[in-house]
């Protein structure tokens, strides 16, 4: 095996987002953990919905990484540990991003941009069940509820 090729580093990655409505401001926030080291990261929209906030804290924390990795992400998003682990993407991409309800997939952009990080890096997903004092978990549900709070609200508001 070439060791340029060769993925020693695991990282973890727990995940949440929030909306204040859904749609709504949204938040998404993200903790990397390798060896002893910890990096929070945040952010968040306007007027977006849960599932796309979800999705952004995988996408931003995997995008975090400097280089491949083994990663195991944490995530209380059922959506989207089941797209992952249950082959969804799969069927998504095999039938031109239709579900199996005939209706267009939501968040296809996104869902391309997870598939790409996907590929350059060893990721598992884990589901952990919300609120359910999970350290990290709990840790990326109140920073992402945090963003979605300083966000205007679909009626230009804060």
């Amino acid at each position: 095996m070439d060791k340029r090729n060769k993925i020693n580093d695991k990282v973890y990655l727990f995940t949440d987002g929030a909306c204040l409505g859904n749609p709504g401001p949204g938040g998404w926030a993200a903790i990397l953990k390798y060896k002893d080291h910890y990096k929070e990261i945040s952010g968040g929209e306007d007027y977006t919905t849960n599932n796309k906030m979800e999705l952004m804290a995988v996408i931003r924390g995997l995008q975090a990484l400097n280089k491949r990795c083994n990663v195991l992400v944490y995530t209380d998003s059922k959506y989207i540990h089941d797209a992952v682990n249950k082959g969804w993407i799969d069927k998504w991409i095999r039938s031109n991003w239709i579900t199996s309800a005939k209706s267009p997939v939501k968040n296809r952009e996104l869902w391309e941009q997870l598939i790409n990080l996907l590929k350059k890096h060893n990721v598992q997903i884990k589901w952990v069940k919300g609120h359910s004092g999970h350290k990290e978990n709990e840790r990326c549900d109140v920073l992402a509820k945090i963003e979605a709070s300083k966000r205007k609200d679909f009626n230009g508001e804060n």
